[in-house]
């Protein structure tokens, strides 16, 4: 099987190769605001029926390629299987998010945690990459993707969702051992998952910390940064030769571009309280950047959203190394129409700063 797509603009953009247009790709591209999606959803069942059914998730991953000239499909699972994978009871509540059964709150729950082999806990989503990258064909690439440690703890500690995250704050203030024991075994859980993915056939892989900016900056980079880290240097990023990028994204993680930069990540996402133009001075170019057209104006008329894309383009600048994005996921309520006219932007606009 062949590791490098026919398109591979993501591919070397993510590397700050040039290329003749900014490549984009939207962050839950497969979801609930695609029609066809709620259709596979209520075939499968349950959301996690969908998600460890290996032919389902690579039909929902295909979905958004069939509706758009998008340049990569992302990998359609949850951050959160390896939580699952470890035995804690994962389910799904409609209009409430996932649920773990029993959370883990002290030292002796850390301890009983197993690392899951994931060519067995977790083989449902090596299919599915093996699946989809034949079903692929080389179009474009495919890109794998992890929660953060700290991402995954919030929901294991809180036991789902949660707003002041008061569980596993308890732990970092007052069992901070504790919170470093499961962030440890958390990583090396992510690491070999990772790698797992890249074996199985992905060729971009991100880091999902939607939590980390919740965080104070001493304890993000104790407990959310190190442990990022810590995975990027256990990953093989170069089977048969060929680099695996990796993108990092903390939500909410404007003011640590710096840090994140020297992480070794080969791109960083940005959300949309960060200027593209800011965060390309932050970062002086040793990364590549995506991102990060605020979700929210995909509900505004094609001829803003056209607007919007300028707006964002323009503040990136000329030269390689961005990747068209929105700032967070594609939210539910969205127009399809919309996500087309933005496309459509980015072609239309995109190649003037690649000239």
């Amino acid at each position: 099987m062949s590791t490098q797509p026919g398109n591979d603009r993501l591919l070397r953009a993510l590397l700050r190769e040039p290329v003749d247009r900014t490549p984009v790709w939207i962050m839950r591209q497969a979801g609930r605001y695609l029609p066809e999606y709620r259709a596979t959803r209520a075939k499968a069942g349950s959301f996690m029926a969908l998600c460890t059914n290996p032919e389902l998730a690579c039909e929902v991953t295909l979905q958004p390629l069939a509706r758009f000239p998008l340049d990569a499909a992302i990998l359609f699972s949850d951050i959160l299987v390896i939580p699952h994978a470890m035995g804690l009871g994962l389910s799904f509540e409609e209009g409430e998010g996932p649920r773990i059964a029993r959370p883990i709150r002290n030292e002796a729950a850390v301890q009983a945690l197993p690392v899951p082999d994931p060519d067995d806990k977790l083989r449902f989503v090596l299919d599915a990459i093996a699946l989809t990258r034949r079903e692929l064909a080389g179009r474009v690439p495919l890109i794998g993707f992890v929660g953060s440690p700290w991402t995954v703890a919030t929901y294991m500690v809180e036991g789902g969702s949660s707003r002041d995250f008061a569980q596993i704050r308890g732990l970092l203030q007052g069992e901070p051992r504790t919170l470093h024991a499961l962030l440890e075994k958390l990583a090396r859980a992510t690491t070999a998952y990772l790698n797992a993915q890249i074996a199985a056939g992905v060729q971009a892989v991100m880091i999902f910390d939607t939590w980390g900016g919740a965080l104070a900056t001493p304890d993000y980079l104790e407990f959310s940064l190190s442990y990022m880290q810590q995975i990027l240097a256990g990953l093989a990023r170069e089977p048969a030769g060929q680099r695996v990028p990796v993108i990092l994204f903390t939500k909410g993680g404007g003011i640590w571009l710096t840090r994140m930069a020297a992480s070794g990540a080969d791109a960083l996402g940005i959300d949309s309280a960060t200027e593209l133009s800011a965060a390309r001075q932050a970062t002086g170019d040793r990364v590549a950047l995506q991102g990060n057209l605020d979700p929210a104006l995909l509900h505004e008329p094609p001829d803003s959203i056209r607007n919007e894309v300028a707006r964002v383009l323009e503040s990136y600048g000329r030269g390689p190394g961005h990747v068209f994005n929105l700032g967070h996921g594609v939210q539910p309520q969205t127009n399809p129409e919309h996500v087309a006219a933005m496309i459509a932007a980015v072609h239309e606009l995109s190649p003037q700063y690649h000239r």
